[in-house]
């Protein structure tokens, strides 16, 4: 086997990105023009796998949803995740390629790291068949990142994690420009929980409410005041925030309703006090309703824990991003309130995730899930680099 450092490799796989870099551009316009939504992945499998077994990839398809594919015989294994499925949101862009599935949108840019790790995918192949890879690589191309508590768990559960020991992903960011990265040690998102609480009680007329269970004033109660209760009861050091997406109830200004809903979001930066927040919100919410006279039924999904980056997994990035996209684009990040389901897989092997800069320099700002989002295509290009150099860099070289 011929001898070569890990630089040389770098220079190995940037060649390789570089001539599937139109490929890659396509492919990325085509999962966009294509977006399918949680658990419905099937025409995007099938693109991917076309493209993995193409550069020698052992392609093994999940039941349900989502790919593994493997290369390499022996060795240590390090693990990358891209995940495949689109926001039930409309897409409001103008491109050519914009969506054809009406109510779904690559909205969170999973096209974006989909097509960066088919392009990881050709390079890593290459320096395969050349004799160069030292260890095996395996592709996690995973289902239902948007929906909780997300794919990763499906694929943890079929044996995706086997023998892995290191794992990495990348997530695009409107905030950073295209060519560089951003990078964080330790917590880089938080955790993420859904509450809905639904309240039932005597409804009447608003002119009696003495004689009702005032439910509409209960419900506007626990939105108002449940956020209050727990920044007294939770650490504030924690980052608890509950934010409401929905409140439902009634029909009619002078009528009060018999029922009504809530429904929103828990973020908490801390994983231990995510252990522990569930029970408080219970608590919390029967301890606001009980002088309406109505009563309340609390859902709590427990979504997805806090991405725990490791130092060194971090340092492998950085070293990586400095020999291929320079030593001046990378950049501190803080820590986000979004949820990302990486993180299971981060409670069970060491690894990390970095954001993907993908705003024009100078250009507009896009954010995320919004049906009008837009990417600098250039960063596929760039996130397939960094894919399959963080991968060199865990496995070393020969």
């Amino acid at each position: 086997m011929e001898s070569r450092n890990t630089s040389d490799l770098l220079a190995l796989v940037a060649s390789v990105v570089e001539k599937y870099d139109g490929e890659l551009v396509a492919l990325r316009r085509d999962l966009h023009q294509h977006p399918e939504l949680s658990w419905h992945e099937g025409r995007t499998m099938d693109v991917v796998a076309e493209h993995l077994v193409r550069s020698g990839w052992r392609v093994t398809r999940m039941p349900r949803s989502g790919i593994l594919a493997d290369i390499g015989v022996s060795g240590p294994r390090v693990a990358l995740r891209a995940d495949l499925d689109a926001l039930p949101v409309a897409d409001l862009t103008t491109d050519s390629w914009r969506s054809e599935n009406e109510g779904a949108a690559h909205a969170c840019g999973h096209d974006v790291h989909t097509a960066a790790l088919v392009g990881a995918a050709h390079a890593l192949g290459e320096v395969h068949q050349q004799g160069l890879l030292r260890g095996q690589v395996r592709l996690l191309f995973q289902p239902a990142e948007e929906v909780m508590p997300g794919g990763a768990k499906h694929l943890i559960n079929h044996g995706a994690l086997e023998d892995v020991d290191r794992i990495f992903a990348l997530h695009c960011d409107p905030s950073v420009d295209v060519g560089a990265i951003g990078l964080r040690t330790g917590p880089i998102t938080s955790a993420a929980d859904r509450i809905d609480v639904r309240l039932e009680g005597n409804g009447g007329h608003t002119s009696r409410p003495h004689l009702t269970g005032d439910l509409t004033f209960a419900l506007a109660k626990v939105a108002s005041e449940l956020p209050a209760v727990l920044s007294r009861r939770m650490d504030p050091r924690a980052g608890v925030s509950v934010v409401w997406g929905m409140l439902k109830a009634g029909s009619a200004a002078n009528v009060i309703p018999d029922h009504g809903m809530a429904s929103g979001t828990v973020r908490i930066l801390e994983a231990e006090a995510w252990a522990s927040c569930e029970a408080v919100v219970r608590e919390a919410v029967l301890d606001i309703v009980r002088p309406y006279g109505v009563t309340a039924t609390v859902d709590y999904l427990q979504g997805v824990p806090p991405v725990v980056n490791d130092r060194l997994s971090v340092a492998m990035i950085a070293a990586a991003a400095d020999e291929l996209l320079g030593l001046h684009h990378r950049k501190e990040v803080e820590q986000s309130l979004g949820g990302e389901d990486f993180g299971w897989y981060l409670e069970q092997v060491p690894g990390a995730m970095f954001r993907l800069g993908t705003r024009t320099p100078g250009g507009a700002r896009y954010d995320l899930h919004q049906g009008d989002f837009l990417v600098d295509e250039q960063a596929v290009g760039f996130g397939a680099r960094m894919m399959a150099g963080v991968a060199i860099h865990a496995l070393g070289s020969r």
